[in-house]
């Protein structure tokens, strides 16, 4: 594990330490981080106190199959939450989002390099834990264990509980594929088989979630009774 007080984000290091040849894995924690990010470039606020970390790893597969670690992490982070705040559900939102009582408590970040062939160099994990603050004013409403008034953990303890978890659910993946990580993630999703909206690049539809498919895709059932499989966007529950 590397820590620092102060970085400008912690997937920024994996990336340098991967160009360096670290061959991992290996989990990078900040106190705070500058530059932090979120999904689609977007700012992801990281002051003192909450978790924000990266797990850079190379899987030696292809790039299909390590972006299904994004659903090891959710779950990962989802069960490591859980465990600090039994009195609230802790719920999974596709695509890598974890929801307490309804409102984003944690961001997954996943990014990888090409080497010019089917399977990427190295891949790096971020992710984003509010546990003593949430911003304000967001798309999604955030919270924080401490707004839930649960039992806050330290930096340091939360990524200990967190990868002891992502090291249960990343063997699982190895030895069962992503058929064990879809029953897992299913089990706690948000929202399935309900109305949802669906924002991609180009469009919104809505429908209703069906679930996700054998590559992580999500199902949705459109109002001509046809069901889409959508492998990029945001959901929004109607």
């Amino acid at each position: 594990m590397k820590t620092f007080e102060v970085i400008d984000s912690t997937n920024e290091e994996a990336k340098r330490l991967a160009a360096a040849g670290e061959p991992g894995p290996v989990w990078i924690c900040a106190a705070r981080q500058t530059a932090g990010r979120g999904r689609r470039g977007r700012a992801w606020d990281s002051p003192t106190g909450n978790l924000a970390a990266t797990l850079m790893l190379r899987p030696n597969r292809p790039a299909g199959e390590c972006a299904q670690l994004s659903f090891a992490a959710a779950i990962a982070a989802c069960d490591m939450l859980q465990a600090f705040a039994p009195d609230t559900p802790m719920r999974v939102k596709w695509p890598n989002d974890i929801l307490a009582g309804g409102r984003k408590i944690t961001g997954i970040l996943l990014e990888s390099a090409s080497q010019g062939g089917p399977m990427p160099a190295w891949l790096a994990i971020g992710i984003g834990v509010n546990l003593a603050t949430h911003p304000d004013g967001t798309e999604t409403p955030a919270t924080s264990l401490a707004a839930l008034g649960a039992t806050v953990p330290s930096a340091e303890d939360a990524l200990l509980s967190l990868a002891a978890h992502f090291a249960q659910w990343y063997e699982a993946w190895e030895k069962q594929g992503f058929a064990a990580l879809r029953d897992a993630w299913l089990a706690r999703a948000e929202g399935l088989g309900g109305r949802i909206r669906a924002r991609l690049a180009t469009e919104e539809t809505s429908g209703v979630f069906e679930g996700i498919d054998e590559t992580g895709a999500l199902m949705l059932r459109e109002l001509s009774g046809a069901v889409r499989h959508i492998s990029a966007g945001e959901v929004f529950f109607a």
